[in-house]
């Protein structure tokens, strides 16, 4: 009897499809699978290299069929549509990730484990927190300027703005007073929560050796640090600084023919969070850079000579993100240069 040597997993909520050939590519197995025959179809086979679409629920399918003593390869969905033959259907999307699954320049996924994705589960939630106060902020200064209480924009000038509220209080209508404290109050509770899951993100910064290294770099902090340990499964997928980079979509986009070498702007591809936090530590950067502040970098200030500040602010993100990789790679600390 001929043996499974790979599997196309094709997942979803609860109908799963799966594709199966031997060495010869000969298929074996197309059929469907419900949520719960998943595991124990796969405990009835010998192990072989399963190939599964990165996705939300993927991490956690890996997981669980690796303990049954399964290679499990996760990959890019984008990589694997060019493998479609054909039409939309589940059984097509398994048998293109059958095959693209075993092609060897095929760019895989690593597995996060079940507690990097409780961290990154709390920089989702703080993410989310953090918009709705946001939400709650243009909200309650466009409602209070409509009775003529005008604050500054900006979070840090909210207490100035209730407290400017709580003085005229008593010139508003009964009904705008009671739906204006119900905004604050949110505000309160959003803000309390914050401050909580910060706390849990540093206190999980302390306890990650890797996530220590990378704080003794310029413009990394706590939520950076522990986002980039959480994201990066195994820092030895990327083979150099510049692939990293460009998985974060901090390198330049390239759309070159005829021989002809363009480039644009960075291609923002990859993981959008962890660019943003790079950035907005760059900007800090390059900030306490004009004021002439200790933490100031040479190569920072001297492109600003020749580019705009934003060029300067990517561009600065782009070196942070490959002193990131060489600390992980290394597992070494950042040193600062010493001038003679």
């Amino acid at each position: 009897m001929k043996t499974i040597a790979t599997i196309g997993l094709d997942l979803a909520k609860n109908v799963f499809q799966v594709h199966g050939v031997d060495d010869a590519g000969n298929v074996l197995v197309r059929r469907q699978l419900r949520r719960a025959e998943v595991l124990r179809f796969f405990s009835s086979i010998q192990p072989c290299l399963v190939g599964i679409e990165a996705c939300g629920s993927s991490h956690y399918w890996a997981r669980e069929i690796e303990k049954l003593g399964h290679t499990v390869r996760l990959m890019p969905a984008g990589y694997v549509k060019p493998y479609v033959k054909r039409g939309k259907t589940d059984a097509a999307d398994a048998e293109a990730i059958c095959e693209a699954v075993t092609r060897p320049t095929m760019r895989f996924v690593a597995a996060k484990s079940a507690e990097q994705q409780s961290v990154l589960m709390m920089h989702k939630v703080r993410e989310l927190l953090v918009r709705q106060r946001t939400m709650l902020i243009n909200s309650l200064r466009g409602h209070l300027s409509e009775f003529g209480i005008i604050g500054a924009g900006g979070a840090k000038n909210v207490p100035k703005l209730v407290e400017h509220f709580h003085e005229m209080q008593s010139t508003l209508p009964e009904v705008a007073r009671t739906i204006l404290w119900a905004i604050i109050d949110q505000l309160r509770r959003l803000g309390a929560e914050v401050v909580k899951i910060e706390k849990k993100i540093v206190d999980a910064v302390r306890s990650d050796a890797a996530a220590r290294r990378l704080l003794s770099i310029p413009g990394v902090g706590p939520i950076t640090a522990s986002a980039i340990t959480a994201a990066v499964a195994d820092i030895k997928n990327f083979s150099s600084g510049r692939r990293f980079a460009s998985w974060l979509g901090l390198t330049p986009r390239p759309h070159s023919s005829g021989g002809k070498e363009r480039t644009s702007g960075i291609s923002k591809q990859g993981d959008g969070y962890i660019r943003k936090l790079l950035v907005v530590g760059a900007t800090a950067i390059i900030r306490f850079a004009k004021n002439g502040s200790s933490a100031s970098h040479d190569w920072a200030v001297s492109l600003m000579d020749r580019k705009p500040a934003r060029v300067v602010t990517v561009a600065l993100a782009n070196k942070t993100a490959r002193i990131i990789w060489a600390l992980l790679i290394r597992e070494q600390r950042y040193m600062k240069a010493v001038t003679a």
